[in-house]
């Protein structure tokens, strides 16, 4: 049965994820979403149309409307589900690779479920299981998508963050991951007045996040050399993350573009409350970094869903996650790449100062060390299994470094992130907490 992870339901399609799930889930969530108006959009998987089909054949037999938009990022789709006041779904499994699929629900406002909401739906779609069907019909999938001019909603919007041509003649890479951001990120970029050269738009439904984009920044970073660019960008597969390289091809990612940007907001006075809310994976050196300039970090579990519930509870207006996931409440609900593209650009152009020279000073990284183990089935509490062990390395470090293992909410691997004064310490200590996760668990 459909369980919610971090952000959403996700799984290899055909298997983990079925057409038969998609709908159960729609007919379960409809009643969860606030609204009986659905927004609904894919990214370019090729599993995206018949998943869509079906999770909008579930909603529709749940009593609600559904504007199917095609292919869309998913911070698209959910400010429009802000604009309309209307709820929203979409079709995607992220940074994950083609085979894999997921769905992302915004209840109405386009805001995400809260914990309640997902506890309804899992409940719903347990009662239920064995009386949906295990195939739906041909004739219930979504015609092409309506001709409303949607996007052009979201382009309007998004490109509002920054001043009119506030990137003329900025020189600017953009990697779109041969995904959900592949036509509307040039557009509006080139709008905004930037002289950009596009990488990965030409999706074929299997190449999407494929040694491309915001998880392969290697190849950005490249292209930014080549051309000669101020800076690179790089987005994942629906677009709701951001990386970004530097004129050299030096990465910048999640933790300095956070800083960088509550630097910016703190110096124009909009930083609300002068306080900024990152996950557990953040570097301490972003930690420090806050500190110097007075600026409280509120931490969160990892997910954009808990950052989000954070911004809302103290009334924040930035958050976000390693990552590149970035949230700018003051132009969005949720986390959006090309937003967050777009705002660092206008930093960059409004410094006159190269962006390797800003992420430089902004914080100092401890040594990170990050490793994935894969598993057969996610562990449940790994820190009631194995906390002794963990907390023994804990120990050794003091308050040198930090150690975090978790198992991931995406998929069935179990993430361990080291933090230390040096490499050789990071990687050594590592090591050691990945042979032990070998050894307790069953892996792949």
């Amino acid at each position: 049965m459909l369980t919610f992870g971090t952000d959403g339901v996700r799984g290899r399609y055909g298997t983990e994820l079925t057409d038969p799930d998609a709908y159960r889930l729609g007919r379960s969530a409809a009643a969860s979403l606030g609204s009986t108006r659905v927004i609904l959009g894919t990214d370019t998987r090729e599993s995206g149309p018949a998943l869509a089909a079906a999770l909008a054949a579930g909603l529709r037999d749940a009593g609600c409307s559904v504007e199917f938009v095609g292919v869309a990022p998913t911070p698209a789709i959910a400010t429009i589900a802000k604009l309309r006041d209307v709820a929203a779904a979409v079709v995607t499994a992220s940074h994950n690779p083609w085979f894999d699929n997921g769905i992302k629900l915004f209840a109405r406002g386009g805001v995400k479920l809260d914990d309640d909401a997902q506890a309804c739906v899992e409940r719903d779609l347990a009662a239920t299981h064995a009386s949906t069907p295990e195939s739906i019909p041909a004739e219930r999938f979504p015609v092409e998508p309506a001709a409303t001019g949607s996007l052009r909603e979201y382009e309007e919007h998004v490109s509002t963050a920054i001043g009119r041509q506030a990137l003329a003649g900025m020189k600017i890479v953009v990697d779109c991951a041969e995904g959900a951001m592949h036509e509307v990120a040039p557009r509006v970029l080139q709008r905004a007045g930037a002289d950009c050269t596009i990488i990965h738009r030409s999706p074929n439904g299997r190449n999407i996040n494929d040694a491309c984009g915001a998880t392969a920044p290697s190849t950005v970073a490249r292209a930014v050399v080549a051309a000669g660019a101020e800076l690179g960008i790089a987005f994942d597969g629906d677009g709701d993350r951001l990386i970004a390289v530097d004129h050299r091809g030096a990465v910048v990612d999640g933790d300095r573009l956070i800083a960088l940007a509550a630097l910016d907001y703190a110096r124009r006075g909009e930083l609300r409350h002068m306080a900024v809310a990152v996950t557990t994976m953040t570097n301490l050196g972003f930690h420090d970094a806050m500190r110097r300039a007075g600026i409280e970090v509120v931490v969160t579990p990892v997910g954009d869903r808990a950052v989000s519930s954070a911004l809302d509870e103290r009334d924040l207006v930035l958050g976000g996650e390693q990552s590149g996931h970035i949230i700018h409440r003051l132009h969005s609900l949720t986390g959006d790449g090309l937003l967050s593209a777009l705002l660092l650009a206008d930093l960059v152009k409004r410094s006159k100062r190269p962006l390797a020279d800003l992420a430089a000073e902004v914080m100092e990284s401890y040594p990170q060390v990050l490793r994935n183990v894969h598993v057969t089935k996610k562990p449940g509490d790994i820190e009631a299994i194995i906390g002794n062990e963990l907390a023994a390395e804990r120990a050794a470090l003091g308050d040198r470094g930090r150690i975090v293992v978790r198992a991931s909410g995406t998929e069935p691997v179990v993430r361990v992130m080291v933090e230390a004064p040096d490499d050789g310490t990071a990687n050594a200590c590592a090591a050691r907490i990945v042979a032990l996760v070998e050894r307790t668990f069953s892996v792949v």
